[in-house]
């Protein structure tokens, strides 16, 4: 079964945080909010409280099949600092498990050293503080490279967390999963697609 663990700290993204969980957990994907701070509730970057599922000290690490990084520069800043966070996610790349991030995100899969060889894209701002990368992208929303899946920042959210059904779940579930919100009207409306933006 699929499950994914969600780091969350004060100041995080709210469209990035909720979005995110909320797509996952459309398409079936069990999601475990974590927090990463001394409380169980967190307070988002637009002060909106958020009441996590876990205490960090409280996970199995085995129950998760992947992890997902929201933005919010403070939010991730604070997760890049927290030494924990960065084990589990050095952790989770030697096992191959997907690893996620958005927005100011990437600096926490970056202090890990697990973007060495990899290419990955992140909020514009942040491009300079990705020293340790293989190949940065800033013509793509979303990018996936083996393991690692990383998009711009908070409009992207949607097509970001379709990537990640579409990588647990497979294309049907993407589909259904635009019906259901009625993505496909929107990209109808615009003609966009869902491949142009996440595709290389």
């Amino acid at each position: 079964m699929n499950k994914i663990l969600v780091f969350l700290a004060n100041g995080c993204e709210d469209v990035e945080t909720l979005t995110v969980v909320d797509y996952l957990r459309r398409a079936g994907i069990l999601v475990d909010t974590v927090s990463t701070e001394d409380d169980i509730y967190i307070k988002t970057k637009s002060e909106v409280i958020i009441k996590a599922d876990k205490m960090l000290n409280d996970i199995n690490l085995d129950d998760y099949k992947g992890l997902y990084v929201p933005g919010g520069t403070k939010g991730a800043e604070s997760l890049r600092d927290n030494d924990r966070v960065v084990e589990i996610i050095k952790e989770f790349n030697e096992k191959n498990k997907i690893i996620s991030a958005i927005c100011a995100g990437p600096i926490v899969l970056n202090r890990a050293g697990i973007l060495t060889n990899k290419k990955a894209t992140s909020f514009p701002t942040i491009k300079e503080d990705l020293d340790n990368i293989g190949q940065y992208i800033d013509d793509k929303l979303v990018v996936t490279d083996g393991n690692i899946t990383t998009s711009r920042g908070a409009a992207v959210t949607v097509y970001f967390a379709m990537r990640l059904v579409e990588i647990l779940e497979g294309r049907s579930a993407v589909d259904d999963l635009k019906e259901g919100t009625q993505q496909i009207a929107v990209e109808d409306y615009y003609n966009i697609s869902y491949d142009y933006i996440s595709r290389d």
